[in-house]
């Protein structure tokens, strides 16, 4: 699946129904966690960033993506998150789908981090605060909409060009655009906060006595070792949920803290092993690195669109020889002889 033909699926169901096949897809896959055969992602570090391999599969598929991190790539005018996946068939490893996974990545990250507050934000929630408007922003305010019926969205970012751009894109949107001078600002008196900024080093965006009683806040910035936005303090104080507790440890804002500090991982709320809020005043945190699950479901969701609607080339990646033990006829037609 090319760009062209996510844009064409996108066009054909809608970036709404789209949303809400995902958190559905989503969903059910986490509910079936003890299944998959699961990793932490193989990462390569480098001076301007990282590249990463996930994979992830069950009895029926195998699913992996590449993956980039280069915060510095927007100066050159480039993406500094880009992707490209697959899914193959588990029963022969073949390869069913190949697809771009730039798009897909900001849509999955966006609907797990709605799936995560359908179980730890209030219900209620009616506000929501973004602390970074790249690439990533719109993607999550219209997947928190999908479950959410926002009224109210404060945003905050250190580029005003950035700012000036995430609200050009939302412009059309019922909920009410609020630009805010700082985070403080941003995040006050708010029902669910996202953090996604592009810091590459520990820092502290708010303090817990900036956040609001209750308040739920999807931490997506801290995705690399060395890398967080909330303080110890804060995380001390909430209920942490994790994706994979080995993975988040890593490179998630818990790096800071110990694993028993760390409250449930996703999978069991969604299959209610461990309840999800339990009162208005606790301030909840879903520490979210991205894992590879969260691909295979995007994936498998792609195939089956694509399936259903025709979308997509095939490619002989293969050869296809008459008989499997004699590759090297494939070859024969095209040799020269002399």
């Amino acid at each position: 699946m090319s760009i062209n033909d996510i844009q064409k699926l996108i066009k054909i169901i809608g970036l709404k129904a789209f949303l809400t096949k995902l958190i559905l897809f989503l969903e059910s896959d986490f509910a079936r966690w003890d299944t998959f055969h699961k990793s932490v992602r193989h990462a390569t570090y480098f001076a301007q960033g990282a590249i990463e391999l996930m994979p992830c599969a069950n009895d029926q598929f195998y699913a992996f993506k590449y993956v980039n991190r280069y915060p510095g790539n927007t100066a050159q005018g480039k993406l500094s998150v880009i992707g490209i996946g697959q899914l193959s068939d588990a029963a022969t490893g073949y390869p069913l789908l190949l697809s771009e996974m730039t798009l897909l990545t900001a849509l999955r990250t966006a609907a797990t981090g709605a799936l995560a507050a359908k179980y730890l934000a209030r219900e209620e929630a009616r506000s929501l605060a973004i602390i970074g408007t790249g690439a990533q922003a719109e993607f999550q305010v219209i997947a928190f909409n999908s479950l959410f019926p926002l009224q109210q969205i404060r945003y905050f970012d250190i580029d005003p060009a950035a700012m000036a751009k995430f609200s050009r894109n939302l412009a059309s949107y019922a909920f009410e655009l609020i630009p805010c001078a700082n985070v403080r600002e941003a995040i006050h008196n708010t029902d669910i906060i996202i953090t996604a900024t592009a810091t590459t080093k520990r820092m502290r965006l708010f303090e817990l006595q900036d956040v609001a009683t209750g308040s739920h806040i999807h931490a997506m910035g801290g995705d690399s070792p060395g890398k967080t936005e909330l303080s110890q303090t804060l995380l001390k104080a909430a209920k942490i949920v994790v994706e994979f507790i080995p993975q988040t440890l890593k490179e998630g804002e818990v790096q800071q803290c110990d694993a028993s500090d760390i409250y449930a991982e996703l999978w069991e709320l969604v299959t209610k092993r461990k309840r999800g809020r339990e009162n208005a005043t606790e301030i909840t945190v879903f520490d979210s690195v991205g894992f590879a699950v969260e691909d295979f479901s995007v994936l498998r969701l792609v195939y089956e669109l694509s399936l259903e609607h025709q979308l997509g080339s095939e490619i002989a990646l293969l050869p296809e020889p008459d008989d499997p033990k004699d590759l090297f006829s494939v070859l024969i037609p095209f040799l020269n002889q002399n």
